[in-house]
């Protein structure tokens, strides 16, 4: 990976070309519809979902990179100084490791916020919001209400592609709702769902036996 590059010049950022590593990763690559993107830790489903909303961009398709993530965990953070908004705000890390390995710069994510290319968000912050023109991650969804994902998916405006990240094998899809959720997106017909398993995994040899020895013992 990261052999050729193309500029976003929006932010004068070189864009790493990669290409897929395994046959579900290239599912993703050949589809042209919004996505549901499923399955175990580590198989690149954000990493490739940021990848595309960046290529897009470069093609003139959208305008930005829209990231949303639930606002419930932030409970976990509820001691910590600062507004709502600013204690979320360890929840981008994730995103700007992506950048960095995409961009090859410690500075992307930044220069892509200021820009303007780039906005984060959480559920608390999505009510009468309108996105339009742009790419749009909801990240760890597993983790989100059925109302969270409702809420999300009802504020689409016209000119957006929809990916959907997250591992339902860690969620109580019928207490959650998240059953009934891709349910619905599947009877609109606009979304591909692509289920990573085990054998995509390509963050490491050591994710990949800890995943295989949990599955093996049932936990």
């Amino acid at each position: 990976m990261g052999k050729r590059s193309k500029t976003l010049q929006g932010a004068n950022l070189e864009l790493q070309e990669i290409e897929p590593l395994t046959q579900n990763q290239l599912r993703a690559f050949e589809s042209d519809k919004n996505m549901v993107l499923h399955g175990v830790a580590g198989t690149g489903k954000t990493f490739i979902g940021c990848y595309f909303a960046f290529d897009d961009m470069i093609k003139g398709q959208y305008d930005k990179l829209v990231l949303i993530r639930s606002a419930v965990p932030t409970r976990d953070i509820g001691f910590l100084p600062g507004t709502e908004k600013e204690k979320a705000s360890v929840y981008e890390e994730p995103y700007k490791d992506i950048c960095i390995e995409l961009f090859q710069r410690g500075d992307a994510y930044q220069i892509l916020k200021t820009k303007g290319l780039v906005h984060f968000m959480t559920t608390s912050f999505i009510r009468g919001v309108t996105l339009r023109n742009a790419t749009v991650i909801i990240d760890e969804c597993q983790n989100m209400s059925f109302h969270e994902l409702d809420s999300i998916i009802t504020r689409v405006g016209e000119g957006c592609r929809v990916i959907f990240c997250g591992d339902f094998r860690q969620a109580d899809l019928q207490k959650n709702g998240l059953r009934d959720f891709i349910r619905i997106l599947k009877a609109t017909e606009m979304f591909d769902v692509i289920d990573f398993e085990i054998h995509d995994i390509v963050r490491s040899n050591f994710v990949k036996r800890y995943i295989v020895a949990k599955e093996q013992l049932g936990l």
